[in-house]
């Protein structure tokens, strides 16, 4: 082993804490010489802190016979080393070193690495990168995959929400010798099928596959397996065990493989008078039973549904950054939680029986097929014990499928799924069964008969009186006296935290258009409750077309759009606008052009589809039942334990105020106080806003985002009646007369004498060479866009205030039409009297009522132009 003086190893920030000092002194100890799989600690390391690790940077080294990965935190006074070893192809053999070191202690130990390792070429160039997804493994040896891009997305409580924007593909082995190269570049192409760089989220110090209320108060019995995160929706959950041998607890801690979710992440801000509201969407795909769409219907053997995709809609006010409050300078009071934390889950999935779709035949819509009929609906009763064990009761389901249609398609569904709920109702306890909602949303839309909004504003507040939802603290004490002035308002004050228990499952064939409108509405009701357990609103009665409610209606069009394209490959068909029967102009031609899209997505591409999700979330074709269901009974088909409420009060309020007093000081990750940052490049200050929509400008922040913009101001004037009467009247019938005739009479005269070689204008090889090579003259194109931008000034001119002088001539003029004006006129423009026409004869008379009229149009064009 040779040793230099100099290192070629790039030195890391040796940026430290006042303890790493001391710590520095001891030299660190090589981890060359180390070749077990077991993971030791060093009895000369630093001794571990207890606050939990919060790397966010990997830099990796490679050699011809190992890799060595550095992860750091971001200040670079914290890292932790892992080694790959490169020299068999079979088996994985990886090491993690126990020890946290600090930043000198790091530089010494690459020092001493790089010296070790000289024969096989020392520690190589290093790479940066941003998390490891996992091991997979096709024909012949071991690949790792490196996320080596990301962008934020979201920000909760200081803890950065990431989307994995690029990830790598690298050979564990150096000398990766393949027997079946054709195989192996076929299996690895359809395994790149799945996008990773699309719809793909992460989280460094927050468990993104768990709720917000999971990860502050915890629960008072197991939800999920004993993993420290849920894996159900960790999609690279397969290349995370798989390695070692899919044991219960893998070789690698969480800080290393990063559990990634699959689904839609999206958050922006309400700013309300000063206040600053963010308003986070999280949508968590499962893993279990996913695929394209007609392959992947109904529900399997193990109680897992297609399309199951839970949605969480978290509301916080940016009061703070973390998830409580500091000490008080007094000492007296420890942290205590931060109340301004609130969140509502709600759940979609396919209908829970057997069913099928075949897609041989070329109908966009093939028949639906009720493939297996089980008296007794084994795999609904597994799928909602599930449900029970996840989130308690009471459950709501909300069913949106057809009730009548002229050939029976989604009516067997509906029989057969509410035979299925009348049947395991009848052996749940009274106050336990399901509330069974089945509502034909289509044909309520199509009859024109039903508020479809309304009734789904009714069922949403029902289902979030049963279920309730989460709020880190108690309720503003504003409303204790709110409720005391209000007369017969038995309401009582909540001064605890607020728990969910239970979910409203919603669905319809595809869960998908009417889900996602459904969802829109109970997100909106939720919203409005979230509000005012904040103390923002006086009560939850959000108004649509209020900034606050549009927001959110481009949210869950997004949030539905990428669900959707996930599910079938082509976006939503039906919107909210559609069940609001508001659509917009090119809806029509719109939501044909996606019909087509999934038709040809569906018939074409799905197959491939499913080959690569199983492929890449490890599922074999044809996968033996290696542990046979159990179950208890047929009548008894529930898991008692399951019936409690997951969350009780006591122990969930315990577990917050543990959460903030010993987990939660990862935001300090947030703050870089040695580092520049312009405030452009900040996350929470590029956020999207009510303040960004289209047409606000920064006098937008002293308005009300709950206001509904399409009613009138309190107190309209006329030049707003005007702004009204010319948006609805863009000209009248005579000026259109006036300039058609005029258009006529120029064109006429521009008719040209056809020469004799050139074909007659009218004819079809003149008419195909002029729109090969059209041509439009200055005066028309001036003439088109005089028509277009017309009164547009007016109308985009804000409704609240008005130029002094048009206000002042305009009122003179209504004032003196009626009689009541004054004989002068103060400064009237010239142009003003130029408009206003003269009295004919008939009124000079008496013969007819005095009726002087203004040309208002031609003064405003005027005026504009000039």
């Amino acid at each position: 082993m040779s040793v230099e003086s100099k290192s070629r190893v790039p030195a890391f920030n040796s940026t430290t804490s006042m303890d790493d000092a001391d710590d520095a002194k001891e030299s660190a100890p090589s981890l060359s010489s180390r070749t077990s799989t077991a993971a030791r600690s060093r009895p000369s390391a630093p001794p571990a802190r207890k606050a939990a690790p919060a790397f966010n940077k990997f830099v990796i080294y490679e050699n011809r016979v190992r890799f060595f990965i550095v992860a750091s935190n971001t200040t670079d006074s914290r890292h932790r080393i892992l080694k790959v070893d490169r020299t068999s192809q079979e088996e994985l053999n990886v090491v993690e070193d126990d020890a946290e070191y600090s930043g000198k202690q790091m530089s010494a130990m690459l020092k001493m690495l790089d010296d070790g390792n000289k024969s096989s070429g020392g520690l190589g160039k290093a790479r940066v990168f941003f998390g490891i997804a996992g091991f997979v493994r096709f024909t012949a040896g071991w690949y790792m995959i490196l996320i080596t891009k990301r962008s934020y997305v979201a920000l909760l409580g200081g803890h950065y929400l990431y989307h994995c924007e690029n990830t790598e593909m690298i050979p564990v082995c150096f000398n990766h010798k393949i027997e079946k190269p054709t195989e192996e570049q076929r299996l690895m192409n359809i395994f790149k099928q799945v996008d990773m760089s699309k719809n793909f989220y992460f989280s460094y110090t927050y468990d993104i596959t768990s709720t917000l209320q999971h990860n502050l108060a915890g629960s008072s019995r197991p939800v999920q397996g004993n993993w420290p995160f849920n894996d159900r929706f960790a999609w690279n959950f397969h290349m995370m065990t798989a390695p070692f041998g899919n044991e219960e607890h893998p070789h690698l801690k969480p800080h290393w493989i990063l559990p990634l979710v699959h689904g839609h992440v999206d958050q922006a801000k309400l700013t309300v008078l000063g206040r600053v509201i963010f308003v986070t969407l999280i949508a968590r795909r499962s893993r279990h039973y996913a695929g394209a769409r007609y392959l992947k219907r109904g529900v399997n053997d193990e109680g897992n549904v297609a399309n199951e995709v839970e949605t969480e809609q978290i509301v916080s006010e940016a009061l703070t950054t973390p998830f409580y409050y500091p000490y008080r300078r007094d000492g007296v009071e420890d942290r205590r939680p931060s109340p301004n934390y609130t969140s509502y889950v709600h759940y979609r999935g396919s209908i829970p029986v057997y069913w099928t779709q075949e897609t041989n035949s070329m109908s966009p819509r093939p028949p639906i097929e009720i493939s297996v009929v089980d008296p007794f609906y084994s795999a609904a009763a597994r799928h909602f014990d599930n449900l029970f064990k996840r989130y308690g009761t009471p459950l709501m389901i909300l069913n949106l499928i057809k009730k009548r249609e002229p050939v029976p398609r989604e009516s067997k569904l509906l029989d057969e799924y509410t035979l299925c709920v009348e049947y395991l109702n009848q052996f749940l306890p009274a106050d336990k069964r399901m509330q069974y909602r089945a509502w034909d949303m289509s044909r309520a839309y199509k009859e024109k008969t039903q508020d479809v909004i309304s009734i789904l504003e009714d069922m949403a507040e029902e289902s979030i009186q049963l279920t309730g939802f989460f709020h880190s603290g108690p309720e503003p004490y504003s409303h204790h006296f709110q409720n005391q002035a209000e007369e017969n308002n038995e309401i009582p004050w909540r001064n605890t935290i607020s728990l969910q228990n239970g979910i409203c499952r919603t669905n319809c064939v595809d869960c998908l258009d009417r889900t996602n409108a459904a969802q829109f509405v109970f997100g909106k009701r939720a919203l409005g409750h979230q509000l005012y357990a904040l103390g923002v609103v006086e009560n939850p009665n959000l108004a649509f077309d209020s900034d606050a409610v549009n927001m959110l209606t481009e949210m869950y069009h997004d949030h539905g759009d990428t669900i959707a394209l996930q599910y079938t490959g082509s976006a939503l068909v039906n919107r909210v606008e559609t069940y609001r029967r508001m659509p917009h102009w090119n809806s029509h031609s719109r939501d044909i052009i996606e019909n087509i899209r999934r038709f040809y997505t569906n018939s074409l591409l799905d197959a491939d589809k499913q080959t690569a999700i199983n492929l890449f979330l490890g599922v074999e074709d044809e996968r033996p039942i290696t542990q046979p269901q159990v179950r208890s009974g047929y009548q008894k088909w529930f898991n008692e334990e399951h019936l409690q409420p997951p969350y009780q009060l006591t122990e969930c309020d315990r577990g917050l105020r543990d959460f903030v007093r010993n987990k939660s000081d990862f935001w300090i990750e947030y703050y870089r106080p040695l580092l520049f940052t312009s405030l452009g490049k900040h996350f929470a200050y590029s956020m999207n806003s009510t303040l960004k929509l289209p047409g606000k400008t920064a006098k937008d922040m002293n308005h009300s985002p709950f206001e509904a913009q399409s009613i009138a101001a309190r107190n309209p004037s006329v030049v707003q009646g005007v702004r009204r009467f010319l948006g609805a009247h863009p000209s009248t019938t005579s000026k259109k007369n006036t300039k058609q005739s005029t258009i006529r009479d120029e064109s006429s005269k521009r008719k040209p004498a056809a020469e004799p070689g050139e074909p007659d204008r009218h004819s079809t090889e003149a008419i195909a060479r002029q729109l090969l090579d059209p041509v439009v003259s200055e005066k028309e194109e001036a003439e088109y866009r005089g028509y277009v931008d017309q009164y547009q000034e007016l109308l985009d001119a804000p409704t609240t205030q008005g130029e002094r002088k048009d206000l002042d001539i305009y009122s003179h003029a209504v004032r003196t039409a009626a009689g009541l004006g004054d004989a002068e006129w103060p400064e009237v423009p010239k142009e003003f009297i130029a408009y206003v026409e003269h009295v004919p004869s008939q009124y000079r008379d008496g013969r007819q009522e005095v009726l002087p009229t203004f040309n208002y149009e031609r003064w405003l064009a005027m005026g504009s132009g000039g």
